[in-house]
């Protein structure tokens, strides 16, 4: 069970508990929610290199807190380079783009020009008092959390990370000088700093050819039309393709033309949920990919597809767990913030960039390498992601809710749940978050999605699984822990409190208020 936090004036929910305190410290000094979601997240791109990082990509959903209820959208998603080759790879004897190891599926990351599309659009305090709490951490150093503790030991044996080699245990203390000196350098001299600077300069001689100069000249981050449906007499947003965040909007829409038992406990709940995401999502790997319309008009014809008793005869669909992380912050004036930011799978590549020990995401994994394809691997290309940051609005535009999870393939299966619980069900956050979860079932990278027959991952403790089996599902009950995501929601009331809750299976998250 995880608790419900309350608090009037702000509240930030981090999976670390040194990142709310960072967002908390900038609500303190005048700042907006998108303060305190720029100063979370820094902080856990020096102690959370497993989950984000500058390496990273980034997308964002802002409410203004205005009465119209103005919501937009940012996606800070890189792409490919210029030298990228999808022919060469074929060559290889490659049917799918390399998952570790691999500079080829490093897109240029995005998170740093997302900050700084998000700092200069809403932000009332400069970016070097914002990042300031994580150029400390990195100079000074930091106790490695439970989850960074265990496999610090091994990624410090990687060229490049040596920052990590001191860490055998959660409570080391690792240093990384590093991402102080970038952090400094960015929020000093912009993104030239960054993407032409040390990081830059170091990434172009990584890529041996696979970048050109101009691949970094290039932002990374652009405003886009967020994506939004009607349901449980809310509006649900997330951010459009190359997302796939439409997934939980389609499977919500699905979903809303079933009855839904009054209590989710009752098995018939998780089928229903189940085969609205299977139903959403078996076309994945032909439709998304970037500049590609969302299918949000195909709910009806995707419901008949669904059998409400049995487990239907659909295109199959394995998920995964990702290692991203997920935050959100809304401030004493209804401004909220839902941001999510990740290297794709834990450490990402396992590359790290030489002068700075910045670890390199691997969300390249998301191209194609099928010939003409729409998502084929491509200069300057940008590939589909798994990132699905939500926000809830009432009937009249203002804001009710920010929320979102990490957990790869299986984000907006988890969000399915979480969302239906809170608005459907009344459930409270810490309720929402608690609760146990189910997901489709892991491919071999945890971004295997859509490609192999499926299994229902249901965590321990769950009361669905002889009912699931019974209608025909293949069931595993997995240990509760961070495959079923770590997921964050602050709920505004009608009061004007804020009700939130941060995931215990990230065992050291926060939801902290003022």
């Amino acid at each position: 069970m995880s608790e419900t936090r309350y608090a009037l004036n702000g509240m930030v929910c981090t999976v670390d508990h040194l990142a709310s305190a960072a967002g908390v410290a900038a609500l303190d000094k005048g700042g907006n929610a998108v303060d305190a979601a720029i100063a979370a997240n820094a902080v856990l791109t020096v102690t959370a290199p497993h989950m984000c990082g500058l390496g990273g990509d980034l997308f964002a959903l802002v409410h203004d807190g205005s009465p119209t209820g103005g919501v937009t959208a940012l996606n800070a998603s890189g792409r490919a380079g210029s030298g990228a080759d999808p022919g060469r790879l074929r060559a290889e004897g490659a049917d799918r783009m390399p998952h570790l190891y691999d500079i080829r599926s490093v897109p240029v990351p995005g998170c740093a020009d997302g900050w700084l599309m998000l700092h200069e659009r809403y932000a009332r305090l400069p970016l070097a008092d914002l990042v300031a709490p994580a150029v400390r951490l990195a100079a000074d150093g930091f106790p490695a959390s439970p989850l960074l503790g265990p496999v610090a030991d091994f990624v410090g044996t990687l060229p490049g990370a040596g920052d990590f080699s001191t860490a055998r245990r959660p409570g080391d203390v690792i240093r990384r000088p590093g991402v102080a000196r970038t952090l400094t350098a960015l929020a000093k001299g912009g993104r030239a700093a960054f993407y032409q600077g040390e990081f830059g300069e170091g990434l172009l001689k990584l890529g041996g050819g696979e970048y050109a100069e101009e691949d970094l000249v290039r932002p990374n981050a652009d405003w886009v039309d967020p994506l939004s449906v009607e349901v449980f007499g809310h509006r649900v947003w997330t951010v459009p393709p190359n997302s796939q965040g439409y997934l939980l909007l389609l499977a919500l829409e699905i979903l809303s033309g079933f009855d839904l038992p009054a209590d989710p406990a009752d098995p018939r709940w998780a089928h229903l949920l189940v085969e609205s995401a299977r139903a959403a999502g078996h076309d994945r790997l032909d439709v998304l990919h970037e500049g590609a319309a969302a299918p949000l008009g195909t709910a009806a014809a995707r419901r008949a597809l669904v059998d409400p008793d049995r487990r239907s005869p659909l295109p199959d669909a394995p998920t995964g767990p990702g290692d991203t992380t997920y935050l959100c912050v809304v401030d004493g004036d209804g401004m909220g913030v839902s941001l999510i930011q990740s290297n794709a799978a834990g450490f990402g590549s396992l590359l790290f960039e030489p002068n700075t020990g910045i670890n390199l995401h691997n969300r390249g994994i998301g191209f194609s390498l099928t010939p003409g394809h729409p998502a084929e691997y491509g200069p300057r290309r940008r590939p589909p992601h798994t990132l699905t940051p939500a926000l809830v609005t009432r009937p009249d535009g203002t804001l009710r809710t920010v929320i979102g999870t990490m957990g790869g393939d299986a984000q907006p299966q988890i969000l399915l749940q979480l969302v239906t619980r809170l608005l459907a069900h009344g459930q409270t956050p810490g309720e929402v978050i608690g609760a146990p979860r189910w997901e489709l079932g892991t491919g071999g990278t945890g971004f295997d999605t859509w490609r192999s027959s499926p299994l229902v991952e249901v965590e321990e403790g769950a009361p669905w699984a002889d009912g699931l089996r019974e209608r025909g599902h293949t069931v595993e009950t997995i240990e509760r822990g961070s495959n079923f995501g770590h997921a964050h929601l602050i709920d505004l009331l009608p009061s004007g409190v804020l009700a939130g809750a941060a995931d215990p299976r990230a065992l050291i998250g926060a939801a902290l208020g003022r």
